[in-house]
């Protein structure tokens, strides 16, 4: 029998924050015109993530 967390926390935490390269990387895609579908897929980040980052 599996047993399950009660914990909200530990079941949707917020991830990690990335790295400065990584978010240079985002700037430099959309300064190329890539899509935020396409830079997510490239990077494997959340759409949601790569907006953020953009319009920030």
């Amino acid at each position: 029998m599996q047993t399950t967390s009660t914990n909200i926390c530990e079941r949707m935490g917020r991830s990690q924050e990335l790295s400065n390269s990584k978010r240079g990387t985002v700037i430099g895609c959309h300064l190329c015109n890539k899509s935020i579908r396409d830079i997510s897929w490239l990077l494997n980040i959340p759409q949601s993530a790569v907006s953020g980052i953009i319009t920030k």
